[in-house]
């Protein structure tokens, strides 16, 4: 008799097979998954105008899906009156936590996002922070009142038992947000890039795939294969698509953002995407640069840390790319 264990295995080695590489195919499974969402048509409203020693910072809300909205920090950096400056743009995900507090300088207590919104405005970028659904004030209202860290749970199940996913409305309003830094002025239009963390790096990489105004994409705490991460250890919900398998493993779907440039960052002490997987799944990315002639496209940095943002290489890599 198979054991389940054996069954599992052979059910993975199973839906992964794949004859061909067909990026056509695999970007409509990858939406198929996700499900659809229809944009809101509400307006936009400036919550807050703060003035820092180097940066501005505006709280904004925008709509995004469903007749859904959120808000978004947006930092600028500090310029000459006199000065009509354009500035690359950088969309900046959070992962698990406190939702985008965690990026800007709100808390006083460290964390391993380690306000890189921060440092990316401090390299020049103007950089927008959207709170993710699910997460800080976007939680639901019964999670706020008795102190749940988030909403992903009863988000997920709501959502999939109406053909929807969580990842799927995060990547929607991630490129709703795409759509508002299109409109400003002081962007260069074609220098926009991506970076995630974490829970926010699966949405980076699934928007960057999706949306080629995503023209450089950061990736860290997150890269590594469904099998030695999310399939091995108990994840929160959002990180499980139905049928994603089928679209490919996670180094085959990171490598849809292909030709365009990937950055990949990766603690060696991380426990929550473990290193060795990790170091499989970068190899594998490499391969596919490789093989479309574009390998100076695709970077790395593993350091030593956690689960944590480290942006040692990175943040730099991304000036370069977008300037």
């Amino acid at each position: 008799m198979e054991s389940v264990d054996r069954y599992l295995n052979r059910l993975y080695e199973e839906t992964l097979k794949r004859k061909t590489f067909n990026k056509r195919e695999m970007l409509r499974d990858l939406k198929n998954a996700l499900g659809s969402f229809d944009k809101t048509k509400n307006a936009i409203k400036q919550l807050e105008h703060v003035t820092f020693d180097k940066y501005e910072r505006e709280l904004v809300q925008i709509p995004t899906v469903d007749g859904l909205d959120t808000v978004i920090y947006v930092l600028t950096p500090k310029a000459p009156a006199s000065c009509n400056r354009k500035y690359p743009a950088v969309l900046a995900l959070h992962g698990h936590g406190k939702g985008f507090s965690e990026m800007v300088g709100n808390l006083e207590e460290p964390t391993p996002h380690r306000n890189f919104a921060l440092s990316l405005v401090n390299k020049g970028f103007k950089v927008f922070v959207p709170e993710v659904i699910g997460f800080g004030e976007r939680r639901l209202t019964g999670d706020k009142n008795s102190g749940e860290a988030n909403s992903c749970y009863t988000l997920a199940v709501n959502l999939l038992m109406n053909g929807k996913t969580l990842a799927g409305i995060r990547v929607s309003e991630a490129e709703c947000v795409l759509d508002y830094i299109k409109e400003q002025a002081d962007v260069e239009k074609k220098h926009i890039g991506a970076v995630g963390f974490s829970g926010g790096g699966l949405i980076a990489a699934l928007t960057s795939i999706l949306d080629e105004r995503v023209k450089a994409t950061v990736l860290s705490g997150f890269v590594n294969t469904f099998k030695g991460s999310i399939l091995h250890t108990r994840h929160c919900i959002d990180n499980y698509i139905p049928g994603l398998l089928r679209v490919g493993e996670m180094p085959e779907l990171i490598g849809l953002i292909a030709p365009r440039p990937l950055f990949i960052e990766a603690g060696m002490k991380d426990k929550v995407f473990p290193l060795e997987p990790a170091g499989e799944a970068v190899y594998r990315l490499e391969m596919i640069y490789e093989e479309l002639d574009v390998k100076e496209n695709f970077s790395k940095d593993f350091f030593h840390g956690g689960h944590e943002v480290s942006g040692r290489e990175a943040f730099e890599w991304l000036r370069c790319q977008l300037k």
